[in-house]
């Protein structure tokens, strides 16, 4: 699934990320280490894996969307 980065605190690496419809959802900093990233701009696009519904709802995993070259 994608979303787009929302909210970011490099101290504790934990934010928020927007669902394509507008809803944020928050992660933590597993969600955020297990995605392998180091720092993490708001704005950007990101690849999510969410477990929960509803209120429970969370990212258990983040990391940058790459564009694959379909040509290649």
């Amino acid at each position: 699934m994608q979303a787009t980065s929302y909210t970011f605190d490099p101290e504790t690496r934990s934010g928020s990320v927007l669902l394509d419809d507008g809803t944020p959802v928050p992660f933590d900093a597993a969600a955020f280490d297990a995605g392998g990233l180091r720092l993490l701009r708001v704005g950007q696009r990101v690849r999510i894996r969410i477990e929960g519904e509803g209120d429970a709802r969370r990212v258990v995993f983040v990391t940058l969307q790459t564009f694959e070259d379909p040509g290649a």
